[in-house]
């Protein structure tokens, strides 16, 4: 799959693991990196969760907190993370059928770090 966004799609690849690979799709918003992400999936996790890994909505980092708030309000929960080699914060949600919802803004506070 790496091999063919990267020739076939002429994706640029913005960090490999093992497990994952990440291509930028484009500039994006306010900082945020619009990316394909692929994810080495276990055909067991692919029959209990199915091959979505999630989808994400970028929003403005003024809005972070309010939307943490709004969230945790209708009774979800969130959970937070903090990518420092894109500076991106997170917030993860689940949808009702289980599909991970992430909100995600680009924070230039945020120390880059290309180790996590």
């Amino acid at each position: 799959m790496t091999e063919f966004y990267q020739t076939a799609v002429q994706l640029t690849l913005m960090r490999r693991e093992p497990h994952m690979a990440f291509f930028k799709i484009a500039d994006g918003l306010k900082g945020h990196t619009s990316i394909l992400a692929l994810f080495k999936r276990r055909e067991v996790d692919v029959e209990e969760k199915g091959a979505l890994d999630h989808i994400a909505f970028s929003i403005d980092l003024r809005d972070y907190e309010s939307e943490k708030q709004r969230l945790e309000n209708l009774g979800l929960s969130v959970r937070v993370s903090q990518h420092n080699w894109v500076q991106w914060r997170s917030l993860y949600i689940n949808d009702p059928e289980g599909n991970e919802v992430e909100f995600v803004c680009f924070d230039p506070s945020i120390p880059k770090n290309f180790e996590s």
